[in-house]
Protein backbone atom coordinates (compact mmCIF):
# COMPACT_ATOMS: atom_id res chain seq x y z
CA UNK A 1 0.00 0.00 0.00
CA UNK A 2 2.77 2.44 0.89
CA UNK A 3 4.77 1.75 -2.26
CA UNK A 4 1.72 2.43 -4.42
CA UNK A 5 0.64 5.42 -2.33
CA UNK A 6 2.93 7.86 -4.14
CA UNK A 7 1.67 7.22 -7.71
CA UNK A 8 -1.91 7.02 -6.41
CA UNK A 9 -1.60 10.36 -4.62
CA UNK A 10 -0.16 11.86 -7.80
CA UNK A 11 -3.22 10.66 -9.75
CA UNK A 12 -1.06 8.74 -12.25
CA UNK A 13 -1.40 5.15 -11.09
CA UNK A 14 -3.36 4.11 -14.20
CA UNK A 15 -0.61 5.16 -16.63
CA UNK A 16 1.14 1.92 -17.73
CA UNK A 17 4.53 3.63 -17.54
CA UNK A 18 3.77 4.36 -13.87
CA UNK A 19 1.72 1.33 -12.82
CA UNK A 20 4.11 -1.39 -14.00
CA UNK A 21 7.30 -0.13 -12.30
CA UNK A 22 5.30 0.78 -9.17
CA UNK A 23 3.89 -2.75 -8.97
CA UNK A 24 7.37 -4.17 -9.52
CA UNK A 25 8.68 -1.98 -6.70
CA UNK A 26 5.85 -3.20 -4.45
CA UNK A 27 6.85 -6.80 -5.16
CA UNK A 28 10.51 -5.98 -4.53
CA UNK A 29 9.75 -4.35 -1.17
CA UNK A 30 7.49 -7.25 -0.21
CA UNK A 31 10.30 -9.72 -0.88
CA UNK A 32 12.80 -7.60 1.03
CA UNK A 33 10.42 -7.08 3.95
CA UNK A 34 9.86 -10.83 4.11
CA UNK A 35 13.60 -11.37 4.33
CA UNK A 36 13.97 -8.70 7.01
CA UNK A 37 11.15 -10.15 9.12
CA UNK A 38 12.69 -13.62 8.93
CA UNK A 39 16.07 -12.25 10.00
CA UNK A 40 14.38 -10.32 12.81
CA UNK A 41 12.61 -13.44 14.07
CA UNK A 42 15.89 -15.35 13.98
CA UNK A 43 17.58 -12.68 16.10
CA UNK A 44 14.65 -12.55 18.55
CA UNK A 45 13.81 -16.23 18.76
CA UNK A 46 14.94 -16.64 22.39
CA UNK A 47 13.32 -13.43 23.63
CA UNK A 48 10.09 -14.15 21.70
CA UNK A 49 9.61 -17.33 23.71
CA UNK A 50 8.89 -15.15 26.76
CA UNK A 51 6.14 -13.22 24.94
CA UNK A 52 2.54 -14.50 25.26
CA UNK A 53 1.86 -14.12 21.53
CA UNK A 54 5.26 -14.07 19.82
CA UNK A 55 6.17 -17.46 21.31
CA UNK A 56 3.87 -19.03 18.71
CA UNK A 57 5.89 -17.66 15.80
CA UNK A 58 7.39 -20.49 13.70
CA UNK A 59 11.04 -19.83 14.58
CA UNK A 60 10.44 -19.08 18.26
CA UNK A 61 8.26 -22.16 18.66
CA UNK A 62 10.78 -24.39 16.90
CA UNK A 63 8.43 -25.21 14.03
CA UNK A 64 10.95 -23.63 11.65
CA UNK A 65 14.67 -24.12 12.30
CA UNK A 66 17.19 -21.33 11.97
CA UNK A 67 19.15 -22.62 8.99
CA UNK A 68 16.32 -22.76 6.40
CA UNK A 69 14.89 -19.50 7.78
CA UNK A 70 18.25 -17.76 7.30
CA UNK A 71 18.59 -19.20 3.79
CA UNK A 72 15.10 -17.99 2.91
CA UNK A 73 15.88 -14.54 4.34
CA UNK A 74 19.01 -14.21 2.20
CA UNK A 75 17.21 -15.40 -0.94
CA UNK A 76 14.33 -12.97 -0.38
CA UNK A 77 16.68 -10.03 0.22
CA UNK A 78 18.75 -10.82 -2.87
CA UNK A 79 15.70 -11.41 -5.08
CA UNK A 80 14.05 -8.18 -3.96
CA UNK A 81 17.12 -6.06 -4.58
CA UNK A 82 17.79 -7.72 -7.94
CA UNK A 83 14.25 -6.86 -9.01
CA UNK A 84 14.81 -3.28 -7.82
CA UNK A 85 18.01 -3.11 -9.86
CA UNK A 86 16.06 -4.24 -12.91
CA UNK A 87 13.61 -1.36 -12.38
CA UNK A 88 16.29 1.33 -12.07
CA UNK A 89 19.55 2.09 -10.24
CA UNK A 90 17.73 4.72 -8.18
CA UNK A 91 15.18 2.15 -7.02
CA UNK A 92 18.02 -0.17 -6.01
CA UNK A 93 19.58 2.66 -4.01
CA UNK A 94 16.34 3.04 -2.03
CA UNK A 95 15.73 -0.68 -1.49
CA UNK A 96 19.40 -1.27 -0.69
CA UNK A 97 19.32 1.48 1.90
CA UNK A 98 16.09 0.09 3.29
CA UNK A 99 17.58 -3.41 3.52
CA UNK A 100 20.70 -2.26 5.37
CA UNK A 101 18.77 0.00 7.73
CA UNK A 102 16.26 -2.69 8.70
CA UNK A 103 18.92 -5.39 9.11
CA UNK A 104 20.88 -3.05 11.36
CA UNK A 105 17.64 -2.33 13.21
CA UNK A 106 17.01 -6.04 13.78
CA UNK A 107 20.58 -6.60 14.96
CA UNK A 108 21.03 -3.59 17.26
CA UNK A 109 18.93 -0.44 16.81
CA UNK A 110 15.67 -2.02 17.99
CA UNK A 111 17.07 -2.05 21.52
CA UNK A 112 17.77 1.71 21.58
CA UNK A 113 14.85 3.74 23.00
CA UNK A 114 13.46 6.45 20.68
CA UNK A 115 15.85 5.35 17.91
CA UNK A 116 13.85 2.15 17.47
CA UNK A 117 10.54 3.88 16.73
CA UNK A 118 12.27 6.48 14.54
CA UNK A 119 13.95 3.80 12.41
CA UNK A 120 10.67 1.94 11.88
CA UNK A 121 9.02 5.19 10.78
CA UNK A 122 11.89 5.90 8.36
CA UNK A 123 11.47 2.39 6.97
CA UNK A 124 7.85 3.10 6.09
CA UNK A 125 8.84 6.39 4.46
CA UNK A 126 11.44 4.61 2.33
CA UNK A 127 8.73 2.30 1.04
CA UNK A 128 6.73 5.29 -0.16
CA UNK A 129 9.87 6.82 -1.66
CA UNK A 130 10.57 3.60 -3.55
CA UNK A 131 7.19 3.81 -5.30
CA UNK A 132 7.83 7.37 -6.44
CA UNK A 133 11.40 6.73 -7.54
CA UNK A 134 10.49 3.58 -9.47
CA UNK A 135 7.67 5.38 -11.32
CA UNK A 136 9.71 8.59 -11.85
CA UNK A 137 7.14 10.66 -9.97
CA UNK A 138 7.87 13.85 -8.06
CA UNK A 139 7.33 13.22 -4.36
CA UNK A 140 5.82 16.11 -2.43
CA UNK A 141 7.68 16.94 0.76
CA UNK A 142 4.29 17.26 2.47
CA UNK A 143 3.46 13.72 1.38
CA UNK A 144 6.70 12.41 2.87
CA UNK A 145 5.98 14.21 6.13
CA UNK A 146 2.50 12.67 6.27
CA UNK A 147 4.04 9.23 5.74
CA UNK A 148 6.75 9.86 8.33
CA UNK A 149 4.64 11.32 11.11
CA UNK A 150 1.78 8.92 10.39
CA UNK A 151 4.17 5.99 10.72
CA UNK A 152 5.56 7.41 13.96
CA UNK A 153 2.01 7.71 15.30
CA UNK A 154 1.23 4.07 14.47
CA UNK A 155 4.54 2.77 15.87
CA UNK A 156 4.18 4.72 19.12
CA UNK A 157 0.66 3.33 19.46
CA UNK A 158 1.95 -0.19 18.87
CA UNK A 159 4.61 0.22 21.58
CA UNK A 160 1.99 1.65 23.97
CA UNK A 161 -0.31 -1.34 23.44
CA UNK A 162 2.59 -3.75 23.91
CA UNK A 163 3.61 -2.00 27.11
CA UNK A 164 0.22 -1.91 28.84
CA UNK A 165 -1.07 -5.26 27.58
CA UNK A 166 1.90 -7.61 27.94
CA UNK A 167 4.34 -5.58 30.02
CA UNK A 168 6.57 -8.35 31.39
CA UNK A 169 6.60 -10.46 28.25
CA UNK A 170 6.89 -7.44 25.98
CA UNK A 171 9.86 -6.01 27.89
CA UNK A 172 11.55 -9.40 27.83
CA UNK A 173 11.23 -9.62 24.04
CA UNK A 174 11.93 -5.92 23.32
CA UNK A 175 14.46 -4.35 25.70
CA UNK A 176 13.76 -0.77 24.60
CA UNK A 177 10.29 -1.03 26.17
CA UNK A 178 11.90 -1.06 29.61
CA UNK A 179 12.84 2.61 29.07
CA UNK A 180 9.38 3.67 27.92
CA UNK A 181 6.47 4.82 30.05
CA UNK A 182 2.83 5.17 29.00
CA UNK A 183 3.13 8.93 29.53
CA UNK A 184 6.10 9.26 27.19
CA UNK A 185 4.49 7.15 24.46
CA UNK A 186 1.29 9.19 24.81
CA UNK A 187 3.38 12.33 24.29
CA UNK A 188 5.04 10.88 21.18
CA UNK A 189 1.80 9.83 19.57
CA UNK A 190 0.16 13.16 20.42
CA UNK A 191 2.97 15.03 18.70
CA UNK A 192 2.95 12.61 15.77
CA UNK A 193 -0.85 12.72 15.39
CA UNK A 194 -0.89 16.52 15.37
CA UNK A 195 1.94 16.69 12.86
CA UNK A 196 0.24 14.08 10.67
CA UNK A 197 -2.99 16.06 10.54
CA UNK A 198 -1.22 19.37 9.83
CA UNK A 199 1.00 17.96 7.08
CA UNK A 200 -1.93 16.12 5.50
CA UNK A 201 -3.88 19.37 5.35
CA UNK A 202 -0.89 21.05 3.70
CA UNK A 203 -0.60 18.21 1.19
CA UNK A 204 -4.34 18.32 0.43
CA UNK A 205 -4.28 22.08 -0.16
CA UNK A 206 -1.16 21.77 -2.32
CA UNK A 207 -2.64 18.89 -4.34
CA UNK A 208 -5.98 20.69 -4.74
CA UNK A 209 -4.21 23.79 -6.07
CA UNK A 210 -2.50 21.65 -8.73
CA UNK A 211 -5.65 19.71 -9.68
CA UNK A 212 -7.80 20.81 -12.61
CA UNK A 213 -10.92 18.74 -11.87
CA UNK A 214 -12.82 19.10 -8.62
CA UNK A 215 -10.18 20.07 -6.04
CA UNK A 216 -12.75 20.62 -3.30
CA UNK A 217 -13.06 16.83 -2.94
CA UNK A 218 -9.37 16.52 -2.10
CA UNK A 219 -9.86 19.15 0.59
CA UNK A 220 -13.01 17.39 1.86
CA UNK A 221 -10.91 14.24 2.32
CA UNK A 222 -9.37 15.96 5.35
CA UNK A 223 -12.54 15.20 7.35
CA UNK A 224 -12.49 11.36 7.18
CA UNK A 225 -8.70 11.41 7.49
CA UNK A 226 -8.81 13.33 10.79
CA UNK A 227 -11.66 11.17 12.09
CA UNK A 228 -9.65 8.05 11.25
CA UNK A 229 -6.70 9.43 13.23
CA UNK A 230 -9.00 10.11 16.20
CA UNK A 231 -10.55 6.65 15.96
CA UNK A 232 -7.13 5.03 15.85
CA UNK A 233 -6.04 7.11 18.86
CA UNK A 234 -9.03 5.77 20.79
CA UNK A 235 -8.11 2.19 19.88
CA UNK A 236 -4.55 2.83 21.04
CA UNK A 237 -5.86 4.15 24.35
CA UNK A 238 -7.85 0.93 24.75
CA UNK A 239 -4.63 -1.05 24.27
CA UNK A 240 -5.69 -2.92 21.12
CA UNK A 241 -3.22 -1.41 18.62
CA UNK A 242 -0.46 -4.00 18.98
CA UNK A 243 -1.24 -5.32 15.48
CA UNK A 244 -2.15 -2.32 13.26
CA UNK A 245 -2.89 -4.50 10.23
CA UNK A 246 -5.62 -6.33 12.17
CA UNK A 247 -7.27 -3.07 13.24
CA UNK A 248 -7.51 -1.90 9.63
CA UNK A 249 -9.44 -5.05 8.77
CA UNK A 250 -11.52 -5.79 11.85
CA UNK A 251 -12.54 -2.40 13.26
CA UNK A 252 -15.67 -1.54 11.30
CA UNK A 253 -15.60 2.19 12.14
CA UNK A 254 -12.00 2.57 11.08
CA UNK A 255 -12.67 0.53 7.95
CA UNK A 256 -15.71 2.68 7.08
CA UNK A 257 -13.67 5.86 7.50
CA UNK A 258 -10.91 4.42 5.35
CA UNK A 259 -13.34 3.45 2.61
CA UNK A 260 -14.99 6.88 2.75
CA UNK A 261 -11.63 8.60 2.45
CA UNK A 262 -10.64 6.29 -0.42
CA UNK A 263 -13.90 6.95 -2.30
CA UNK A 264 -13.57 10.73 -1.95
CA UNK A 265 -9.95 10.66 -3.08
CA UNK A 266 -10.72 8.31 -5.97
CA UNK A 267 -13.41 10.62 -7.32
CA UNK A 268 -11.36 13.73 -6.69
CA UNK A 269 -8.17 12.39 -8.31
CA UNK A 270 -9.40 10.18 -11.14
CA UNK A 271 -12.98 11.07 -12.15
CA UNK A 272 -12.87 14.85 -12.58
Amino acid sequence: MLVLATPIAAGKIFFPSVLLPALAAAVALSLISGGVYLFNDIMDRKADRAHPKKRFRPIASGELSVRPALLAAVLLLVAGNLLAAFISPATLAVTGGYSLLMLFYSAALKHEPVIDIAVVAVGFVLRAVAGGVAAHIFISHWFLLVAGFGSLFVVAGKRYSELITHREGAVASRRSLASYTPGFLNFVRSVAAGATVITYCQWAFERAAMHSGLPILIEISIAPFVLAILRYALLIENGVAEAPEELLIHDTTLLALGLSWSAIMAVGLFVF
